[in-house]
């Protein structure tokens, strides 16, 4: 695991750069307390990245929870008794696990996953540019359309443009350019490709900001528009910041509808995010799938046990570990690592990074995720594809992931019907001892898919036809296709048709009743 740990020790801590201010930004937008989403964090990297099999995702509060966590606090009356449901909810994914309903997670069509990824590059890129320009009203980590302040991305995009800070938004253009320049190909063959570029980013970012307060202090960043990490007071200790599960709570129905919604909401994203990390990994390895819902369930009963947040692997976080090189797990772990370092020994540090550059670093994550050359590859591919594709970016972009992921779905799944209703079989006309015969060719496999076009071809086929319908390539099929089968031949006397069977195997003979 440490063969790689030049590639990985870097990409870890851009991987916690990352991920600092959104477990604060997604435990804000919650209503939960900032420290769970920390906790989440630690965990998400530690524990899951420990026993994970993924060498890529990264696990950590994701946003696309948010609006369960807000509802279910309010439903069950204390943050308590949902830390216990998070913990209930991580055993269920643990029998999913054990159920092998991770293979679930290699039906997701192609097109929906492109799509997912570049909508959320798309909505890095909205969400984050108002922080770039120092208006941090919103919490950093959230990613819907609908914001609880009554706006929206856009609505909040333009409110930016009215209120820039001069200083934050010095800070990440300059940390913005940098990050663009190391992207280049002359410093990517120097020495200084050896510096990863967001850290860079970080420092000059404190550094520009340090350079204000002495010689320009109306461009001073304010503590408002830096990172926010909570500081252990004289008197208390690390062990404060954990919560206990409310066990009384298991008595409330409540809990089990939450720990099941949670389990599935957590599960869906968690085979969502993995599929779409495996596609980008440049070495093309596969996660198991049903073992990652194992792990991130026990990562959800750590997490709820401490009082953290619900858990799933998540994008922005795996797509900056992919990005900055990272080669195996053990970034995921140390990432983990730098977070419990930063909340134990160094918060006043964090607490001098601006937003601003943090920003800048998610912009460009996003970029290379919404790329114009990935949407340029899909439209090639053709309509088929492409449909989906659109459809999944708009519709996670203007509602949130889960439901755009669910109309991307219904989508593909509508041209996956449509290509299946069209190649059920050939129909040609061939001259057998001197008559025309209509000849139906069956496919290998006939399935339901295929009952709605076979049916309506059978049933516009003109009085007195003679019809063969061949099962020289048919290897399976379905018991619905069977019964159109016996119900066109009980009605072919009725409009003369002549009917004949050829070249069916003895199997499929036995299923049409020859």
């Amino acid at each position: 695991m440490f063969k790689h740990l030049n590639k990985d020790l870097p990409a870890s801590f851009v991987v916690f750069l990352v991920a600092l201010p959104l477990c604060l930004g997604i435990a804000l937008a919650s209503g939960a307390p900032l420290f769970s989403g920390l906790i989440a964090g630690i965990v998400g990297g530690i524990v899951i990245g420990s026993v994970s099999k993924s060498s890529l995702s990264v696990s950590g509060p994701a946003a696309g929870l948010v609006v369960i966590v807000l509802n279910a606090v309010d439903s069950l009356g204390t943050y308590e008794a949902f830390v216990l449901a998070v913990a209930l909810a991580g055993v269920l994914q643990l029998a999913l696990g054990f159920a092998k309903a991770g293979i679930i997670g290699l039906y997701f069509p192609t097109s929906v996953i492109r799509g997912m990824l570049a909508a959320i590059g798309l909505i890095l890129i909205l969400k984050q540019f108002p922080h770039l320009l120092g208006f941090d009203v919103d919490a950093m980590g959230e990613m819907e359309f609908f914001q609880a302040d009554g706006k929206n991305t856009f609505t909040e995009l333009i409110a930016a443009l009215d209120h820039i800070n001069p200083g934050a938004f010095a800070v990440g253009g300059i940390c913005l350019a940098i990050l663009i320049l190391w992207e280049q190909k002359f410093i990517k063959q120097s020495a200084l490709s050896k510096i990863p570029g967001a850290v860079l980013a970080v420092v000059l970012g404190v550094a520009i900001n340090a350079i204000f307060k002495s010689a320009k202090p109306d461009w001073y960043i304010g503590a408002e528009h830096l990172v926010q990490l909570p500081i252990f007071s004289s008197d208390s200790s690390f062990t404060d910041i954990f919560i206990q599960p409310d066990f009384s709570a298991f008595g409330k129905a409540q809990l089990y509808i939450t720990a099941i919604t949670l389990a599935i909401v957590a599960s869906l994203e968690t085979l969502l995010s993995v599929e779409a990390v495996d596609k980008l990994d440049p070495e093309k390895r596969h996660t198991p799938k049903s073992h990652e819902l194992k792990a991130q369930g026990v990562g959800n009963i750590v997490s709820g046990l401490l009082g953290g947040l619900p858990i799933t692997a998540v994008i922005v976080r795996s797509s900056a570990n992919l990005d900055t090189g990272a080669k195996t797990k053990l970034s995921a772990i140390m990432h983990g690592i730098w977070l419990v370092l930063a909340v134990a020994f160094f918060p006043q540090i964090m607490n001098m990074i601006p937003l601003a550059s943090l920003a800048a670093i998610l912009i460009m994550v996003g970029y290379k995720l919404t790329n114009p050359k990935i949407i340029k590859s899909q439209y090639k591919v053709g309509l088929q594809q492409f449909i989906p594709f659109v459809v999944t970016i708009l519709a996670i972009l203007f509602t949130d992931l889960l439901i755009g992921i669910i109309i991307g779905l219904c989508v593909g799944i509508f041209y996956i019907l449509r290509a299946n209703y069209r190649i059920p079989y050939n129909l040609n006309d061939e001259n057998r001892d001197g008559s025309t015969w209509t000849v139906l060719r069956l496919s290998e496999n006939v399935s339901f898919l295929n009952k709605a076009r076979l049916q309506t071809t059978l049933d516009e086929l003109a009085p007195n036809t003679q019809i063969i319908i061949n099962g020289e390539r048919t290897k399976q099929i379905d018991y619905d296709v069977v019964d159109v089968i016996n119900e066109f031949r009980s009605t072919v006397d009725n409009k003369n048709i002549k009917l004949k069977f050829e070249h069916f195997d003895e199997a499929v003979s036995k299923r049409i009743g020859l």
